[in-house]
């Protein structure tokens, strides 16, 4: 049915509102409590396949744009419209769709509501978002109020209420909201599921994540682009503000949400010094850059406990003058893995892997006899020093995913074939009647730290409750599968 554009913003509002004032009356910042569903659990929600997938599109600037020409490039899309305020990259966008030979999308713009006209279509399944942070709940909520699933960037929310918004909207309208979390499509991140899958760690106990990127290059933002809304999320808040990259993927090696989930978290944070000297020195005086007031820590280190007895890292910084860095480092009873860069220390070797070292050892053996045995003799890899050398380890557990889809992710782009991964993969599951690999509970529970972890410092840095935005369904869910 063609929706009414008046009803539907009355009924958007009128849920919304609800919503807020439901979550404000229980308690949500982090409590134990365990709020009545208004609706049945999404967990393993799996719909009817589509034949095409009928895509809209909030937002198409840097992120957005980049989704709009991979999804062109992928089997059973159609592009329907596209609403963005900047005329520029709108424009842009709908020239991209049309240079492919494929239909021209109706652009929607005019205005920061342009996007609830587009919402009153009803040949559009999904809606990517891809908008400043404070509009992602909002929009999620208005597309599945809607009757469309919502796939937004990261961090799907900002505070505990809108977390719960979005859990209580998926479950009441039984829709999709995923938070497009690209990193857990890496190649690495998928290696290293596969190697977990197969117990190649042991049993799990620790997990490092983290976001350390230095981004005060996006000061300079000033009228648009990431800059130009993001830079003032460091006057505002105190705490990790981008949690999810890093833990996407370490959550998904625990099966947060899947027969763990997060207990509670403590967070601190180092002073903020960093962007203020780099506005000082880049900027001239009276330039409004260095009359903020930048409070959010340079380096935030929170610690999450689960309720299964691990531990997992998880730190902010993008501020620091230091190499990237997402950690991924996964650590169990029988060795580790560290990202950036990337090593394996384990204690019993795979036997495939163990075959390789040992071909290695003689060769070394044979050529330091060869040399009268001078030097140092060569020794057997063992958990004592970092394995550097992943070629062997990607030959033995490279994921299915990549060894089907790698060459064409990287040739169609983003952020190293990952986010053409991700959108092939949304797309696939779609189609295929299958439950996406990241739903609603994943999107509150990973952006949750970001609001948690402010509350937390707030607090002398004491531990704040991490709720169970499934409502006991994380016990039975099933953990995600190595898919082929």
């Amino acid at each position: 049915m063609t929706i009414d554009r008046r009803n539907f913003l009355k009924s958007a509002a009128a849920m919304t509102a609800a919503t807020v004032v439901a979550g404000c009356a229980q308690g949500q910042q982090g409590g134990s409590h365990i709020l009545a569903a208004q609706g049945k659990s999404v967990m393993g929600l799996a719909l009817p396949a589509m034949d095409v997938v009928r895509v809209a599109f909030v937002g198409v600037g840097q992120r957005g744009s980049g989704h709009v020409k991979q999804l062109c490039h992928i089997e059973g899309v159609a592009i329907k419209a596209i609403c963005d305020t900047d005329q520029l990259m709108l424009d842009k966008s709908v020239q991209y769709v049309t240079e492919q030979g494929l239909p021209t999308p109706t652009a929607y713009t005019g205005s920061d509501k342009a996007y609830l006209d587009m919402l009153t279509r009803d040949d559009i399944d999904i809606v990517i978002i891809s908008t400043p942070w404070k509009w992602h709940t909002p929009m999620s909520i208005d597309a599945m109020e809607s009757g469309k699933h919502a796939f937004v960037e990261v961090p799907a929310a900002t505070t505990m209420e809108e977390c719960w918004q979005l859990v209580n909207t998926a479950e009441r309208t039984q829709k999709n909201c995923m938070m497009m979390e690209n990193v857990n499509y890496g190649r690495d991140e998928l290696m290293v599921l596969n190697m977990v899958r197969q117990g190649v760690f042991g049993e799990l106990l620790h997990g490092e994540a983290a976001y350390i990127h230095d981004l005060r290059w996006q000061m300079k933002e000033i009228d648009r682009s990431t800059g130009s809304w993001r830079t003032h999320w460091h006057t505002k808040v105190n705490g990790n503000l981008y949690p999810t990259h890093g833990l996407g993927p370490v959550s998904q090696y625990m099966n947060i949400n899947r027969g763990d989930r997060f207990d509670y978290v403590t967070s601190v944070s180092s002073p903020a010094l960093g962007r203020a000297a780099y506005a000082k020195r880049e900027f001239p005086a009276g330039h409004e850059r260095r009359s903020l007031d930048f409070i959010a820590g340079d380096m935030n280190t929170s610690m999450i406990k689960t309720v299964n007895g691990r531990s997992i890292m998880v730190q902010h910084d993008t501020t620091s003058p230091r190499p990237y860095s997402r950690h991924n480092l996964i650590q169990g009873t029988n060795g580790t893995f560290a990202g950036f860069p990337n090593r394996i220390a384990l204690e019993q070797m795979p036997p495939a892997i163990a075959k390789v070292y040992q071909q290695q050892y003689q060769a070394e053996l044979a050529e330091w006899e060869k040399q009268g045995s001078k030097g140092r003799k060569p020794q057997l890899q063992n958990f004592h020093s970092w394995d550097n050398d992943m070629e062997k380890w990607r030959a033995e557990y490279d994921h299915p995913l990549w060894k089907r889809m790698g060459e064409e992710a990287v040739r169609n782009g983003g952020h190293g074939g990952m986010d053409f991964i991700m959108l092939w993969r949304m797309i696939y599951c779609l189609r295929n009647n299958e439950p996406l690999d990241q739903d609603v509970y994943d999107a509150a529970a990973w952006s949750a730290i970001f609001p948690l972890s402010v509350d937390s410092i707030n607090d002398r840095s004491n531990s704040k409750t991490i709720p169970d935005f499934t409502r006991g369904a994380w016990q039975t869910g099933k953990p995600l599968g190595i898919v082929s």
